[in-house]
């Protein structure tokens, strides 16, 4: 579910990006030492860096926010597939077991009409869910990742992932301010303007709930006090309150035609 807190950092990592577009080891697009960060700044470490000149940008959220109407029913959508790692390929009665482990994810295997399951463990291997299939199938054998169904006539392999479904639960708008507190007139602008196009390019923002978000400009202010020249540019966040869940691929399906039932 995202939250202020999460596109507070996700605003603070693109504005770094612009500033230093090839990474913070190297020089920033002005050439000075630019301070990147999320939060409202300290004054006192504020005024020592201006004297040294270094600028401050922080990004901080405004007060209150817009519900924004949605959709009635709030559906679930998936908004990510879980695609398997493991590949199971078979080839005569033999079955090879390849690609990376990882979890969760699901092992379904269909021999000559009779299903068999298996849940990919944590700390597992190819052989080790080889090993663990076998020992759920009569007559099979393992050697390391290849399965062995001597007796098998038909043979079914099925891999699932675990994906994610979402719905959104609801939606506001909130205000964030992007300021920039630079010792020089020249520097305030040149951040300032390369700020406003960066951010203005791509206005969709990439949450950890894969839900749409947008990032739209608002407006901006100039100011300046002794020694510090300041630009505030606002930006409004349109995202999701949500809800997840967990949604297996189904592996083994089963229809039923007259009451009689039929694993595919």
């Amino acid at each position: 579910m995202a939250d202020p807190s999460e596109i507070l950092n996700v605003i603070a990592a693109q504005v770094a990006a612009i500033v230093y577009p090839n990474g913070t080891g190297s020089p920033s697009v002005t050439g000075t030492v630019v301070s990147i960060y999320a939060g409202w700044p300290v004054h006192s470490v504020l005024d020592t860096d201006i004297q040294a000149g270094i600028t401050h940008i922080s990004v901080y959220p405004m007060e209150g926010e817009q519900k924004i109407p949605t959709a009635l029913g709030r559906p679930y959508r998936a908004v990510d597939c879980g695609d398997p790692s493991v590949i199971a390929t078979v080839s005569g009665t033999a079955v090879t077991l390849s690609g990376t482990v990882s979890t969760p994810q699901n092992l379904y295997f269909l021999v000559d009409g009779s299903g068999y399951h298996y849940s990919v463990q944590s700390g597992d291997t190819l052989t080790s869910i080889a090993t663990a299939i076998t020992t759920l199938i009569p007559n099979a054998s393992n050697v390391e990742e290849v399965i062995s169904l001597p007796q098998a006539t038909q043979i079914v392999a099925r891999v699932g992932g675990v994906g994610t479904e979402a719905r959104e639960l609801r939606r506001q708008a909130k205000e964030y301010r992007i300021t920039v507190w630079a010792p020089t007139r020249l520097l305030r602008d040149t951040l300032g303007g390369a700020l406003d196009e960066g951010l203005s390019i791509n206005s969709s923002l990439q949450l950890l709930d894969n839900l749409p978000a947008f990032m739209i400009y608002a407006r901006s202010m100039y100011s300046q006090n002794t020694q510090i020249y300041r630009r505030d540019m606002v930006f409004s966040v349109n995202y999701a309150t949500s809800q997840t869940l967990s949604a297996p691929q189904v592996v083994a399906p089963v229809m039923s035609i007259n009451d009689h039932t039929q694993t595919l």
